[in-house]
This record gives C-alpha cells, structure tokens and sequence, in this order.
C-alpha cells in the first residue's frame, strides 16, 4: 500500500489540524468542568497520537521510522501517565490556580500547548511523511545503524532514565515525606540538579532529532525534504528555550526561593524553619541548576562560571534585598 498524501507531503498541516482539534477537545472539557485532571494528560497523550498516526498514515515501515515512532510513544506514555496519576493524587494542580477562572488566559495556555506538541513533534512527522520515507517517490531509507542512529537512540535513552528517575524520586519523597518540610530537595538526581527532569527532556528530544535525519546525512533525498530535515531542529531548540526561559526554570526557581525565603522571614515563620532560607542558599551553591554535576566538584566552582556556561542566570535568581520586604508583605496580606 502507498502513503497517505494528506495535505502537504510532510504531514505538516495534518499533524496541526489534529492537534488542534484534539487541544480544543481538551480545553473545553477542562474549561466547563472547571478542573485540571486531563490539562498534562491531553498534552503528553497528543504526542503518542501524532507519532502513531503520522506512521500508520506514511504507510513505509522501515526500521527507523518504527523506532523513532515508538520512543515517542514511550515518552509520551510515561509522560502523560505521571502526570495524570500525579493530579489525581493531589486532586488539582496548583499551575492552574491563577487562571482556570480565566477563560482566555487559560484558553492561551492550551494556545501554547499546541505550539509546544506540533514543533516538539516535527522530526517523527517529517521522517515518517511520504517526502522523506516514500522510496519510490523521492524518499530514502539508508540501512537503519548508522552512527545518527546509534548516537540518538544512546542520547534519548539517556535522557529518559534521567527524567524518569528524576520525577520518581521526587513524588517518592513528598509522598513519604522523607525530606522534612523546609528543606531543600537534596537526595537522589536532585542532589545534582535542581531539574534533572529538565535536563532529561531535552536530552530525549535531541536524541530523536538526530535519530530521524539520516535519511539526509546517509541518504539521497532531493534539497526540500533535506531541508525539512534540518529545519526539524526547532524541536530540540524549542524544548531548551521553553524550559530554560518560558515555562520551566524562570517559573519554578524564584517562586521555590522566594517559599524558602517566607519559611525563615515570613509572617507565618516558625522557628523549626529559622534555618530554611540559609540551607537553600547553600543548596543552590552546591546544586546545579540543569547540568547534572557531582555537588563536591560544582561548590567550588567560581561563581561567574556558574552563572554563565553552566546556565545559572542571574535573571533566575530571587534577591532578597530587593524582593524579600515585597514577598513578605504580600504574604502578609
């Protein structure tokens, strides 16, 4: 049987087409029953749709385009199943608490959520489309394990386990309460990054990227789907900007500071927690912010070196001398 030619012969506007129509299903389920269960599900869940039909459609079974399909199937299982069990075990997610109500900044978050899954998707669906797998039409298939093949499935594998383990080991450690609250979460992946899950998911989506382009290094595929290809590369790098500059490190280190900074100096400060702020401080001396990096070698690093090559931008951090009185009066009030 011959591929689907659906729109466009890189399954571009297909794959959008589903993904809106699958995020708009989502939102309006999420926005009339006023809840946050299906949010991350519906995100991780379009990914494993995307890579199935994209292959199913392309109809071109080849050994690459079957693993590529299903490493992203595996990670959007894992992904989307944690984070569905994780909100029913907590009931809600606190994320969404500012703008559930809202409808269009909720609505604005399920735009982004499109944007996120269709890019992030690119190189599994132009590899499986017909201009890229379709041998007898301009397509090429070079003998899957060259060494993109090798280097991306290691690199994925690699930042698979990270993000797993990482993301197991912190709902192991609020679920038991093994680390006390106002303590900074310093065992396991965590001792060595403070988002190892982070690091992980770029590690994944740079595997994948490298895994589906040898049909342009070792193959013969005619310059538009070459550079179809290339330009695949936005999900890799739209995966680092979103998480070190959008909705990943910028949202979770200053607001985690700034709790750790009310735990010793707020209007509800307990002496047991005197201490929060200062091991927090010493944590993030000792903790790389992404790079996982052993503690006893990143602490004595200089600081320059820290807020520049290993990522630690001082645009992340909370400064108590011009925040900590605001922050202590906000939550006064």
């Amino acid at each position: 049987m011959s591929p689907v030619h659906a729109l466009d012969r890189y399954y571009l506007g297909f794959t959008l087409l589903v993904t809106v129509a699958y995020q708009l299903l989502g939102f309006a389920i999420a926005w009339t029953l006023q809840f946050d269960k299906i949010t991350d599900f519906t995100g991780g869940s379009n990914f494993f749709l995307l890579a199935l039909l994209t292959l199913l459609c392309g109809n071109t079974y080849h050994a690459r385009n079957i693993v590529a399909s299903v490493l992203v199937m595996v990670w959007a299982v894992r992904i989307a199943g944690f984070l569905l069990f994780r909100v029913l075990k907590m009931g809600s997610d606190t994320r969404f608490d500012s703008i559930r109500s809202h409808f269009w900044r909720f609505f604005g978050f399920w735009i982004g959520q499109m944007l996120w899954i269709w890019t992030v998707s690119l190189p599994v669906t132009i590899l499986n489309s017909p201009a890229v797998s379709d041998v007898a039409n301009g397509g090429s298939n070079p003998k899957f394990g060259t060494s993109r093949d090798i280097a991306g499935i290691i690199i994925w594998a690699i930042g698979f386990a990270i993000e797993s383990v990482a993301d197991a080991q912190k709902f192991h450690y609020k679920a038991s309460k093994s680390i006390p609250k106002g303590r900074p979460t310093n065992k396991g992946l965590w001792a060595w990054s403070r988002h190892p899950p982070y690091f992980g998911e770029i590690l994944c989506w740079w595997g994948v990227w490298i895994l589906c382009l040898s049909p342009t290094t070792n193959g013969d595929l005619p310059q538009p789907s070459r550079a179809a290809q290339y330009g695949a590369i936005m999900s890799p790098i739209f995966t680092v900007i979103l998480l070190m500059f959008g909705s990943g490190l910028p949202t979770a280190e200053k607001p985690t500071a700034k709790k750790f900074y009310l735990y010793s100096h707020g209007p509800n400060a307990q002496a047991e927690h005197s201490n929060s702020w200062v091991e927090y401080q010493d944590y993030l001396r000792t903790t790389s912010i992404l790079i996982p990096f052993p503690p006893f070698l990143y602490r004595p690093l200089p600081a320059f070196l820290k807020k520049t090559l290993l990522l630690d931008f001082p645009f992340y951090q909370f400064d108590e001398l011009k925040g900590g009185a605001a922050a202590v009066e906000e939550a006064r009030k």
